[in-house]
């Protein structure tokens, strides 16, 4: 790929970033004072950094304690700032959900609790129910990633699983007025589904979990199988009087993001168009029909002129079948590439919080010569594709993405340049 492509494609992701930072984002959400205590508390992969944000912002005393992931941290003076384990459950996670409900323990209708969520969080909290163990919960985690469903499937799912979620936290906190900011990384932006919902209930039940299960053909532990199949412990209803006088904001969203980037691209002379901020899916297959918008681009003019950055966002899923190495965004980058090889584009897929799967990048670039070079390198593009092993395909291109972790997350982000 061009030198000045890549340069270009990390300019609009920088772009979406600075759309979404904390301290920008929160600004215009700052809760009125109360008379008694502000205790601040939060999960998510950007909540150290929204935490030091709202310090800054915040005219004020408060106190609080929030999780984020290990290496996530961010200094705070008077928030404390926990680190746990992400996207599988561990034991400093139980003891961060435990310090979240001590946090907002005792607290009285003249206190204030403000709860700074973003996505991430599902993971972070675990708080497993009845006689369930960390070791169930770790487990559900691990399968619902397994399985290929969307977002909104696995944390329907969650909630039922769990002491802290679906709105359970936010119960705890009665009689204090809740306010949530909520960085959303979910297609459609319902702050019920970011992080589980810790402190936004919402309707949905155990039958329903089931159905999805079902429906969805999850290999669930058969302990959480028959958890689901009790009706102890749903999570609280949205109508609960104790939710009264609650407030939910989304502060940061992928669509502000693409709109961002879309305002950036045309500043350096690129028209841009978003395609939607709420694509979900097999990564693989949304990569396709990506390709196949680009190539009928390049080829025909339609249905956009070039120049033109296509964007896009979401949360994709993979359905793991291999044991190679990568993410989402990779996943989706080596599809692309695949699909549209010949093709005179050059692209960008990344996650925003700054990591995609396990390793340390948040996405790759590609061009329509990528897999050629690949071939080159004497690797199969397809047998790494089927392997799951995007990111290896990308290494041995030399063409990972690695920006560290950003502070926030909203979600992926694509974007696929047609000169």
């Amino acid at each position: 790929m061009k030198p000045e492509d890549k340069d270009f494609l990390a300019q609009l992701f920088r772009a979406a970033i600075e759309a979404a930072a904390p301290e920008k984002a929160l600004s215009t959400y700052l809760p009125t004072r109360p008379k008694g205590k502000t205790v601040v508390i939060g999960a998510g992969k950007g909540a150290a950094q929204l935490a030091a944000a709202f310090e800054r912002l915040w005219d004020g005393p408060l106190e609080g304690v929030v999780v984020t992931r290990y290496g996530y941290s961010a200094a705070c003076q008077r928030i404390r700032v926990l680190e746990a384990a992400h996207p599988v459950p561990d034991v400093a996670g139980l003891e961060a959900s435990q310090s979240l409900f001590e946090a907002v323990k005792g607290l009285g209708e003249n206190d204030l609790v403000v709860a700074l969520i973003c996505g991430g969080g599902s993971a972070l909290l675990p708080a497993p129910p009845g006689d369930l163990t960390l070791k169930d919960e770790a487990a559900l985690n691990s399968a619902l990633l397994a399985g290929g469903a969307p977002i909104s499937v696995m944390n329907a799912i969650r909630k039922q699983v769990s002491g802290i979620k679906g709105g359970r936290l936010a119960a705890a906190c009665h009689p204090a007025r809740v306010v949530t900011l909520v960085v959303s990384d979910v297609p459609g932006d319902d702050p019920a589904q970011v992080a589980s919902g810790p402190t936004v209930p919402d309707a949905s039940n155990r039958k329903e979990a089931r159905a999805l299960v079902k429906t969805w053909g999850v290999k669930l532990p058969e302990r959480i199988l028959a958890w689901l199949d009790e009706d102890v412990g749903q999570p609280p209803s949205p109508h609960d009087s104790a939710f009264a006088s609650h407030e939910v904001h989304i502060i940061a969203s992928a669509r502000l993001s693409l709109e961002a980037a879309a305002q950036r691209s045309e500043a350096l002379g690129v028209p841009a168009v978003i395609l939607s901020d709420c694509i979900e899916g097999e990564a693989r297959d949304v990569a396709g029909v990506h390709a196949a918008i680009a190539r009928e681009v390049a080829s025909r003019d339609r249905p956009f002129l070039r120049p033109v950055v296509i964007l896009s966002g979401g949360e994709t899923t993979v359905t793991i079948k291999g044991r190679g190495k990568g993410g989402r965004n990779t996943e989706f980058l080596l599809s692309l590439a695949l699909a549209g090889e010949g093709v005179p584009f050059a692209a960008l897929a990344a996650d925003t919080d700054g990591i995609d799967g396990s390793e340390d990048n948040a996405g790759a670039f590609a061009d329509g010569a990528s897999m050629g070079r690949l071939r080159e390198l004497g690797a199969d593009p397809a047998a790494l594709l089927a392997g799951n092993d995007a990111w290896t395909a990308f290494h041995r291109l030399g063409d990972l993405f690695v920006p560290g972790p950003t502070g926030t997350n909203v979600n992926d982000f694509r974007a696929i340049l047609i000169r």
